[in-house]
C-alpha cells in the first residue's frame, strides 16, 4: 500500500487542488504562459486560490507529486501542475482493494 497516496488525501486543501485541476479552465484566471488544460496551472495560481503563501502552497503540491496524482512541467522559471491520470487509475485501484 502507498502511504504517499493517503497522506496526500489527508489534507482537505490537497483535494481541493485536485479537485480545481479536474477543471482548470473552470477554476483558473487565464495565465500568460502556458495552456491551463494542456500544460497545467501554474504553482502560483494554485496559491493565490489557496489563499496561501507560495512555499507552503508548494509543500502541498510536493505531497500530490510524490503520490503521483498530479505531474509537474517546467516552462519557463515557471512550474505548472496537472493531474497525473496514470497514477490517479493507480490510486483508485489501491483504495478499491482496501475499501
Amino acid at each position: 500500500m502507498n502511504a504517499n497516496l493517503f497522506r496526500a488525501l489527508s489534507n482537505e486543501k490537497r483535494l481541493l487542488i485536485l479537485a480545481w485541476l479536474k477543471e482548470p479552465t473552470r477554476h483558473f484566471r487565464p495565465q500568460v504562459d502556458g495552456d491551463l488544460a494542456k500544460d497545467g496551472v501554474c504553482g502560483l495560481l494554485i496559491a493565490e486560490k489557496l489563499g496561501v503563501s507560495q512555499p507552503t502552497a508548494s509543500v502541498h503540491l510536493r505531497i500530490l507529486l510524490d503520490a503521483k496524482l498530479i505531474e509537474s512541467k517546467k516552462i519557463k522559471q515557471w512550474i505548472f501542475y496537472k493531474r497525473h491520470q496514470k497514477g490517479l487509475g493507480v490510486a483508485r485501484k489501491q483504495l478499491e482493494t482496501i475499501l
